[in-house]
């Protein structure tokens, strides 16, 4: 079973499940988990071979869509940002009666071309027998944006000297995490695709195989945000979540 951090307590409204993307963790999201759990309980997950969930050689989009499945008790809205929104899409289409609407933030139903390799190798630069800080494992990794560099540092646990990511696993599933699986079926439920709009994961002509596999899709931006739109404006990003799970469609 995930790792799960629960947020609130349950309402009358379906609870909020929240699937971070790659190198991520729950604890990634407290802060919009916290505050949307004014009104729904929020589940937060660290997906496996992430934070304090279990380790394991696969890592394929139809583990993780069955990882989800296994949290799920009834029938819950859903999140998912970058990797996790490609694993909330694959629970939405093999178990449509547990996901009762979708959010996708940033992502799409589609194989892409890059690798986050380069990101492993510079997370294995770090010598864990004798890192001594955070800023010590930051000179270590080598020049990378501030952002990133701290992004990929809250998964270093100094006190055990290890990742709590899988590295050996994420790289040789890197083929399974870039791409997306060949899944048939369709969700029926409200699904928002929400991206950033200085983002290009989510392009124009991606719209006919969104439509295909969600046809309830409905599409937002946020401007002045590229692909961490939550992490950049994360009150503007709450409110869009906020505004799609309560909003009345006929």
């Amino acid at each position: 079973m995930l790792n799960m951090i629960r947020h609130g307590t349950p309402t009358d409204r379906p609870p909020l499940l929240v699937v971070h993307g790659l190198f991520g963790s729950a604890r990634n999201w407290g802060v919009i988990s916290k505050r949307l759990s004014d009104e729904r309980e929020v589940i937060a997950v660290d997906q496996r071979n992430h934070g304090d969930s279990p380790r394991n050689d696969s890592h394929t989009y139809f583990d993780m869509a069955e990882d989800l499945a296994q949290v799920i008790d009834g029938k819950w809205d859903v999140l998912g940002h970058s990797m996790g929104g490609k694993a909330a899409m694959v629970l939405a289409l093999k178990y449509p009666e547990k996901v009762n609407r979708l959010i996708v933030a940033d992502i799409a139903p589609v194989a892409y071309t890059h690798t986050q390799t380069q990101n492993i190798n510079r997370m294995r630069r770090v010598d864990l027998e004798t890192v001594k800080d955070r800023k010590d494992a930051a000179e270590q990794m080598g020049d990378l944006d501030d952002g990133l560099q701290a992004f990929f540092l809250q998964s270093l646990d100094l006190k055990e000297r290890r990742w709590k990511l899988n590295l050996d696993a994420l790289e040789a599933n890197m083929a399974d995490i870039v791409g997306f699986p060949d899944v048939s079926g369709q969700f029926d439920g409200e699904t928002l695709f929400l991206s950033g709009a200085k983002s290009d994961y989510v392009l124009p002509e991606y719209r006919a195989r969104i439509r295909e596999l969600f046809p309830n899709s409905h599409f937002a931006k946020l401007p002045g945000t590229g692909h961490w739109l939550h992490a950049e404006k994360p009150r503007e990003f709450e409110a869009a979540v906020r505004t799609f799970l309560n909003l009345e469609y006929s």
